[in-house]
Order: structure tokens, then C-alpha cells, then sequence
């Protein structure tokens, strides 16, 4: 239990604020670098980018919502949940008593996404695992013995070190140039990162300090001290804040007051960073309707770029997972019996109309029993409803005697 422990402490480090800013070297040794904009993008820095922020969202709660089922394959070709192995409930249910299946796989696919690497420790007892810890990725280091060419993982607490074996640590690792590693896509993409953060930046200080006037007043005389304070007093007592907005505006003495509006450079810096928006995007394939940014998408190509997103953007992340546990979690005896799988149904459902067409087509065609079709809309079985059914102009073309031939 102490070792346990020590990975709960783990979880829970604390960071001070107020510290001098460290130089590029140590920022590299911990995860960092520094773009060109000048800004140090890590992935926890990163995080602060809203579109950064919205894409390990959308993938992250999309992996973790869907149902993560073990199956057992039957004799006969089919397959049927395996609900009485102990596996199931970690992957569907509580990966430990302090953390649920959601929260596990929402915190795993967020350090994928962020770091490129996911880890979480696999308690045993008794040979059958019991419990799946995540451990941060910054708190592991990926080792090769040199004899075996296997991976083993360096493990730094609160505590001290620990080396644990392969078969102890659960991993999931993205695309990288190394087998025993992935690369992390924050850091693959820090210069478009960094230039987003550095125009949220730049924005925020530019309307933080109101450095931009709503209008100017023109005026052909000389005004002293005391009337322009006067002017500027009067007009913003009566025009400014909500209340007073759309108030007919009176000037005396030939006075012209002409307000401030967007010119091309202004037009420009909205634009790109808008192009940023898209370009972060692309680092994780998300389409820009899940982003909120919606000035290209319509309602017939949405459908499309959903369909998209299930396609290419999440079934590798889900594939992903399930080789991982059939690697770590299943043993060399039970992988050719059992395999677990993520149910995407839910994602690729069209409406009720389309969904209840196709239902009633695969049904009169035999290609879904009606407990199935059921059981796929939550609903609970009748008696009779295994049975398949064909249609009735056809049958079997060698019933009947013959060549078969028509």
C-alpha cells in the first residue's frame, strides 16, 4: 500500500508562483521550448490557448464518453460481452476506488494529446489486475535494456525512483520517430501555438489598456486644459455606458467628432488570427465546426465533417487504445479469446427517420435479428425476436434439386 500511496502524492504536486524565469536549457530539460513569437510553450502553457484547450476537450470527452466493452469471441464466429472477467469493470466501470472508467480514460487521452505519451501503473493481485493508477507523463522516463531491446520505466516520486518492469505500466504513445515513444503534438506545433498565444497576448494588452480611442473630436480653434476637460467630461457623461448609447450627439462652434473604425490592418491581424484557429486544428485533425468556428460550414457539410471526425480523427485514438490493452492487460493465454472494444454507435447514428429506415432494411433482409435492433436502441428483447427473417421472393438458389441455374 505505501507504493501506492506514493502515486497518489504523486498526482498532487504543488508548483510556486513568483520565481525568476528560468533559462532555456531548463525549460527544454522539462518539457519546454521557446518559439519565435517568444513565448515558452509547454504542454501545460499550451493549455491556455483556447483552441489548444477546445481540441484535447473534444477528443478527450469523445474517447472517454464512448462504452469501452470486453468481449469474449463464441465458438460459433460470433462474440459476447465477457461481463464476469475482472477487466471489464476497470475499462467500463472504476479504473480504482478513487477514479471511474471516464475519469481515466479522460485524463489518459489528455496527457496523449498534450504530452504524446499516456502511463498508468496496472496493480496485480493474485496474477489478475485489480486496479489501473495514472501516473503524469512528465514523472516517467522510457528506458531500453539493451539485452532484452524491451522498455522499462523509470518512475520519480515524492519518494525517490522506481524501475518498473513493461508488464507493470500501461502505455499509449502517438506517432513518433522512435518505437518506444511518441512526440508530442504541442511541441511539434510550439511556433503556431506560441504565435496564437502571442496575438491573445498582444490583444489583451491592447484593450487592457484602452490604448485605442472610440473617436476623435475635431476642432478648428486652440482648446486649453480646462475646456478640454470639460468637453471630455460632458461627452462621457451623457454617451457613455449602455444606457446612454444611441443618445443624439450635439456639438456647437463648427466642432466635428468622427468615430474610429477597423482599417485594414486591423481587418488583417483578425484574420490571421483566425488562420491560427485552423492551424492548430490541423495539428489534431479536428474539424473547425467542433471549434466553434463555423464562417465556412453549412448545414448539409456538417453532417459530413461529423462523420469525418469519427472516421479519421477519433478511430485512431481508438485503435490505439484497444492494441494497447490487448498488449498490456490481456495475458498471452486470453488474447486469442478475448479483445475489447470501443461501441461508436452513438457517434455515427443519423436521425430518427434514416436510423429506423435502415433498421427496418437490415431486419427484412436478414441481416439483423429485431432483439438485435432492440437491444441497439436500449430496448429490451421480446420472445420470437431472434429469429432472422428473408424476404419472401427469394430463397436458397441450390434449394430444389437442379443446377441451380435461373
Amino acid at each position: 500500500m505505501v507504493m501506492f500511496e506514493r502515486f497518489k502524492k504523486m498526482i498532487g504536486r504543488e508548483t510556486k508562483a513568483g520565481l525568476a524565469t528560468p533559462s532555456p536549457e531548463l525549460i527544454a530539460l522539462f518539457g519546454g521550448a521557446p518559439s519565435a513569437s517568444g513565448v515558452v510553450v509547454t504542454p501545460e502553457s499550451a493549455m491556455r490557448c483556447p483552441t489548444v484547450y477546445a481540441s484535447v476537450k473534444v477528443i478527450a470527452e469523445s474517447v472517454a464518453q464512448l462504452p469501452l466493452h470486453l468481449y469474449r469471441r463464441t465458438p460459433d464466429g460470433g462474440k459476447e460481452r465477457a461481463t464476469d472477467h475482472p477487466l471489464a469493470e476497470i475499462l467500463n466501470g472504476q479504473a480504482n476506488d478513487w477514479t471511474s472508467a471516464f475519469e481515466f480514460r479522460l485524463f489518459m487521452q489528455a496527457a496523449l494529446c498534450l504530452h504524446g505519451n499516456a502511463f498508468a501503473f496496472i496493480n496485480r493481485s493474485g496474477g489478475a489486475i485489480v486496479e489501473l493508477i495514472p501516473i503524469p507523463s512528465t514523472a516517467v522516463t522510457v528506458e531500453i535494456d539493451t539485452a532484452s531491446m524491451e522498455p522499462t520505466y523509470r518512475v520519480s516520486t515524492e519518494g525517490g525512483q522506481r524501475v518498473y518492469d513493461r508488464t507493470e505500466i500501461f502505455h499509449l504513445k502517438t506517432l513518433g520517430v522512435s518505437p518506444y515513444l511518441g512526440l508530442s503534438p504541442i511541441m511539434q506545433a510550439k511556433e503556431a501555438i506560441g504565435l496564437s498565444l502571442a496575438m491573445e497576448s498582444h490583444a489583451a494588452r491592447l484593450f487592457g489598456a484602452g490604448a485605442r480611442p472610440g473617436g476623435v473630436f475635431k476642432y478648428a480653434k486652440t482648446l486649453g486644459p480646462e475646456a478640454m476637460k470639460r468637453l471630455r467630461d460632458s461627452f462621457n457623461s451623457a454617451h457613455a455606458g449602455g444606457e446612454n448609447a444611441g443618445k443624439t450627439l450635439i456639438l456647437e462652434d463648427g466642432m466635428d467628432f468622427t468615430p474610429l473604425q477597423f482599417n485594414s490592418v486591423d481587418l488583417q491581424f483578425l484574420e490571421l488570427r483566425r488562420h491560427q484557429v485552423a492551424e492548430i486544428a490541423r495539428v489534431f485533425r479536428i474539424p473547425l465546426h467542433l471549434l466553434q468556428e463555423l464562417e465556412r460550414a453549412t448545414h448539409n457539410n456538417a453532417e459530413s465533417m461529423g462523420q469525418q471526425f469519427l472516421a479519421l480523427t477519433l478511430l485512431p485514438w481508438l485503435k490505439m487504445w484497444e492494441g494497447a490493452i490487448r498488449r498490456a492487460l490481456l495475458t498471452t493465454e486470453e488474447r486469442p479469446h478475448y479483445y475489447a472494444e470501443f461501441l461508436t454507435d452513438d457517434l455515427a447514428r443519423a436521425d430518427l427517420a434514416a436510423r429506423f429506415d435502415a433498421y427496418a432494411k437490415a431486419v427484412t433482409n436478414g441481416l439483423l435479428a429485431p432483439n438485435e435492433v432492440r437491444a441497439a436502441e436500449n430496448r429490451s428483447p421480446y420472445p420470437g425476436g431472434d429469429q432472422f427473417r428473408l424476404p419472401l421472393n427469394t430463397e436458397d438458389a441450390n434449394a430444389g434439386g437442379g443446377d441451380g441455374a435461373r
